[in-house]
């Protein structure tokens, strides 16, 4: 589904209307988290979460710290509910055999950089990753679900969307209060510029670590005319990074989250942008879900988490460890 627009705004009469429900929301998941017992690995584990529902950027964070954790030559596992895809798990991700249809787009992503688990129940999943060689799991999400404990959670941010409206699901995007996210968290990611307010809600409650998405190989696109379309929680933000990277959008198509792309669908995108003289472009999750046999006429444009600070998240590592990251130079 497509975040609505009242999610954002506030005052909003459909708030208003949805409060109620709401109201219930956030009482059954306090009551939830209050009676869990949760479950804790023999291995440190570091939760990438956020509290709004839709994309913050959670899958880049999660690569990222996948790519400190190889400097350290810490052999961690992804960890994912598998958001989509019909496998309940727990299962390793094979990118080879497995599609976004059995275990989701973002378990794709992560499985091309480190072993991937998908598992709807999140202790069996860990316990899987851990016998089969995990020395640390990162989870892609979860940050909500209590039955797990976490070494280290990051609250993942997007500087253009902050935390809506600040009101709890249905009336708003938030999937608990922001001061309670805050309370069982040990810092926030903030991706890109900050244009909702949302560090000065966070105040000093937590440290901040400032990141923006990076295009790669985004000289490719420099005066390109393209025709961009994505399925992420936010498409805008896609295309701002080609707006970035020099491309010149034409057309911009988006659809909701995770939509199973059809051959119908991507044959007839790729006629309009073939017939306008445009480059069909779109993102590296959306790619994996599309049909193999449309793939070769879509290119992508990758990204990569950079950190402002590329000590602060290396700090935040150091306690999971018996000793100190030396690299802490230079960006992700």
């Amino acid at each position: 589904m497509r975040a609505p627009g009242f999610w954002e705004r506030r005052g909003d009469w459909r708030s208003r209307l949805l409060s109620p429900a709401a109201f219930a929301y956030g009482w059954a998941a306090r009551c939830r988290a209050r009676t869990a017992q949760p479950w804790t690995a023999s291995v440190p584990v570091i939760c990438i979460g956020n509290l709004v529902a839709g994309g913050a950027g959670k899958t880049p964070v999660a690569l990222a710290i996948m790519a400190l954790l190889r400097d350290r030559g810490v052999a961690a596992h992804f960890l994912s509910r598998g958001h989509g895809g019909s496998l309940t798990g727990p299962v390793r991700v094979d990118p080879r055999t497995h599609t976004a249809a059995d275990v989701g787009d973002e378990p794709l992503l992560l499985a091309e950089a480190a072993p991937a688990w998908v598992s709807g129940d999140r202790v069996a999943g860990a316990k899987a990753a851990i016998v089969a060689g995990a020395e640390a799991i990162v989870m892609d999400d979860g940050f909500q679900n209590p039955s797990l404990a976490k070494s280290l959670s990051l609250i993942v941010v997007d500087g253009g969307y902050g935390f809506g409206n600040g009101l709890l699901l249905p009336a708003g995007p938030l999937r608990e209060p922001v001061s309670d996210g805050l309370a069982h968290a040990q810092a926030v990611v903030l991706i890109g510029e900050d244009h909702t307010g949302a560090a000065a809600q966070i105040g000093n409650a937590l440290p901040i670590l400032p990141a923006r998405l990076t295009p790669v190989a985004g000289a490719d696109l420099t005066g390109r005319r393209v025709l961009a379309f994505a399925g992420i929680g936010r498409p805008e933000k896609f295309f701002e990074s080609l707006r970035g990277a020099g491309a010149e959008i034409v057309e911009s198509v988006p659809f909701p989250d995770h939509h199973p792309y059809s051959t119908t669908e991507i044959a007839a995108l790729a006629k309009r942008a073939s017939d306008a003289g445009l480059l069909p472009v779109t993102t590296r999750k959306d790619w994996v879900r599309l049909p193999p046999a449309c793939r070769n006429s879509i290119a992508v444009l990758d990204i990569i988490l950079t950190w402002q600070d590329a000590a602060a998240p290396e700090a935040l590592l150091d306690p999971l460890f018996n000793t100190p990251s030396s690299v802490g130079q230079g960006n992700v």
